[in-house]
């Protein structure tokens, strides 16, 4: 397995010390140039992939609508770690594929072939926002702006017409610095889209910050079992670029004494994160479902932002990896033996101190990531030309 970093660039925990919008302005400023330092550290200590979310209007939770513009300042200061979009929003309301083409292909000329293209559709709260559908009419429109990109990418002069896009003949650039083009991701919330991932021949991006591995490991059985019917069946991939990977996130923060950790306030960050994604749900992504979805959700959203959260149960069914070294590489293990690749280490959160974040992530590199290279690892993306 490999270690990730995944970033949403999260600003300190409200209230503010300054008045609008100075105190927003600072809290955001600060969580940018403490992401950096952090993703810089974890480049020379051998982490894999920086994943780099695009957010809209996500109060509190992430300060990170430009990915391409992170990524690129990235490419250009650091020499090893992967440049991952995670993810370019697809559906054609939030932006034309022509830009999508243009901006991955200039991170990966600036970071010399260094990019993970992860795509998606998003939630409603951004979706109504941009005036994408929100329901599988989006689905169908992040596979024909995939399937738009990568054209744009291969050919020379490149021209499209369909119900949703009409685009006269042109030629794109910059072309990527990979050949024919970086490999491709989709997230998945669910196991429709793990299972359209397989059928696609591209990447899984999941999670496991609420659900327990067992979870996990089915996500992962359906999502392999799509892929290699659809390569039995010779059903055409998205893409030229097969990647069969399987990257989860989740919380985590590797300390050298759990005590410690607690005194500069693991845990209160550890529950805050579930208690706010739990309110802003509430507040910002509720009102955009449906009489029967909202019933179904509200009861359990309503408990989680109103009552203790049960840290113990997270931890004990590793849906979050806190501890020591030692700790961290037994959950992380976990992890590989049902299949998972990639583990995307979430761990700019809550109220964590930047000093224990650093610390964090060199614990992680000297200590948990030369016993994993040990192990070995899959093949990555392949060409299939």
């Amino acid at each position: 397995m490999k270690l990730d970093l995944l970033y949403e660039f999260q600003p300190k925990v409200k209230p503010w010390d300054l008045p609008h919008p100075y105190g927003q302005r600072k809290a955001e400023q600060e969580t940018y140039a403490e992401g950096i330092e952090q993703i810089q550290l974890a480049d020379r200590l051998g982490f894999n992939t920086v994943w780099v979310v695009e957010h809209h209007f996500r109060d509190g939770r992430s300060a990170s609508p430009c990915s391409e513009a992170i990524l690129g300042g990235l490419a250009l200061s650091t020499s090893q770690i992967k440049m991952g979009f995670g993810v370019t929003l697809m559906p054609f309301g939030f932006i034309h594929p022509a830009r999508v083409a243009e901006k991955v292909a200039t991170v990966d000329i600036l970071s010399k072939g260094r990019v993970e293209w992860g795509t998606g559709r998003s939630t409603p709260m951004e979706q109504t926002a941009f005036g994408v559908p929100t329901d599988d009419r989006s689905r169908d429109q992040w596979r024909e702006a995939v399937g738009i990109v990568v054209g744009m990418w291969e050919q020379e002069r490149f021209s499209y017409e369909s119900p949703n896009l009409t685009f006269p003949e042109r030629v794109q650039t910059p072309k990527p610095y990979q050949d024919p083009h970086p490999p491709v991701w989709q997230a998945a919330a669910g196991d429709p889209s793990a299972i359209s991932a397989g059928q696609a021949g591209i990447g899984l991006l999941s999670m496991a910050i609420t659900r327990p591995v067992s979870a996990t490991a089915e996500t992962v059985r359906v999502y392999r079992e799509a892929h290699a019917k659809a390569e039995a069946e010779g059903v055409p991939m998205l893409t030229r670029v097969r990647n069969n990977r399987v990257g989860v996130y989740t919380l985590v923060h590797c300390c050298d004494d759990l005590d410690e950790a607690a005194g500069y306030g693991l845990w209160p960050s550890v529950e805050w994160w579930y208690r706010h994604l739990a309110e802003f749900t509430l507040e910002w992504e509720l009102p955009n479902l449906s009489k029967e979805e909202q019933d179904r959700f509200f009861p359990l959203l309503k408990l989680s932002a109103e009552n203790p959260i049960d840290l113990k149960a997270y931890q004990d069914q590793d849906m979050i990896i806190v501890g020591t070294p030692e700790m961290c590489l037994e959950k992380i293990l976990k992890y590989e033996e049902v299949g998972v690749d990639q583990l995307l280490c979430y761990m700019q959160f809550g109220m964590l101190p930047h000093e224990s974040i650093m610390r964090s992530i060199e614990l992680l590199g000297t200590k948990v990531i030369p016993e994993l290279e040990k192990r070995g690892h899959r093949v990555s993306a392949t060409a299939a030309l």
